[in-house]
């Protein structure tokens, strides 16, 4: 059977934290459509089945999937993702006790000052949010970056799965009856990563990376859930869509900097 761990803690949102809004490249209209069948981002579980380090595996997934838009792909593995798990929120292996789940934008910093470490090179991120009703601003990170960091409310129908383990197809607003609870939150908090989507519409298609796999959800139902939303950069990853300049670099840079000098 298939197990699947949350594992994120209530949103904070920090008026001082880095803003996309500043960089020149969101006053743009989103695609109607981003279409990714031909890249294989390739999530991976990295211990979110039985611990709640969701906070970390997003990050991981993250790398893996902007890398994977530029053509290549940086390993990671779960003994690397429990490391960062215990460095950015306390967490002790064998001690289920400390398996609190992490903070998005308290994981978000320790990664830009300490850097996300793995067996052949140490990741450092630049990072920034944006305001949860702005749809058009995640659809063009996502566009602009490759994945977009979220947080997540899910219910109780959202974690509701067939005899044999599986997730509905499609989380929806529009759930069958016997489902269980439908409010946001009911579950518990999660970190998944927005990756493509169909159209723009309330019912097109969104695809989600989580707990390894590839999950949809209609657009109607990430504006439920969605409780916060994070663009990252990895500069030793360049993203390849050339949506940044130069000078959304240099602010981004800047913009974390100033953050982590006040953090």
């Amino acid at each position: 059977m298939v197990t699947r761990a949350l594992g994120k803690r209530p949103a904070r949102h920090d008026p001082r934290a880095p803003k996309l809004t500043r960089l020149s490249f969101m006053q743009r209209a989103a695609p109607l459509r981003l279409i990714r069948d031909h890249i294989d981002p390739a999530p991976l579980l990295l211990g979110n089945g039985t611990i709640g380090d969701c906070t970390s595996v997003g990050l991981a997934n993250s790398f893996r999937a902007q890398s994977a838009c530029g053509g290549f792909q940086v390993d990671v593995t779960t003994d690397e993702a429990v490391a960062f798990y215990s460095l950015s929120t306390g967490y002790v292996p064998d001690n289920p006790s400390t398996d609190q789940g992490g903070v998005e934008l308290d994981v978000l910093a320790t990664a830009a000052r300490d850097g996300y470490a793995l067996a052949t090179q140490t990741l450092f991120p630049l990072w920034g949010t944006m305001e949860v009703a702005d749809l058009n601003a995640a659809r063009l990170c996502m566009a602009a970056f490759g994945p977009v960091y979220c947080g997540f409310l899910l219910s109780e129908s959202d974690m509701w799965t067939t005899e044999l383990g599986a997730l509905a197809s499609v989380w929806d607003t529009d759930v069958p009856a016997g489902r269980g609870d439908t409010t946001p939150g009911s579950a518990g908090g999660h970190c998944a990563l927005l990756w493509d989507y169909t159209g723009t519409g309330d019912t097109d298609l969104v695809s989600i990376l989580t707990w390894g796999t590839i999950q949809k959800a209609t657009w109607r139902w990430v504006r439920s859930r969605m409780d916060e939303v994070h663009a990252i950069a990895w500069p030793q990853l360049k993203p390849a869509s050339g949506m940044l300049n130069g000078q959304d670099w240099e602010t981004l840079r800047a913009e974390n900097a100033a953050y982590l000098a006040n953090a």
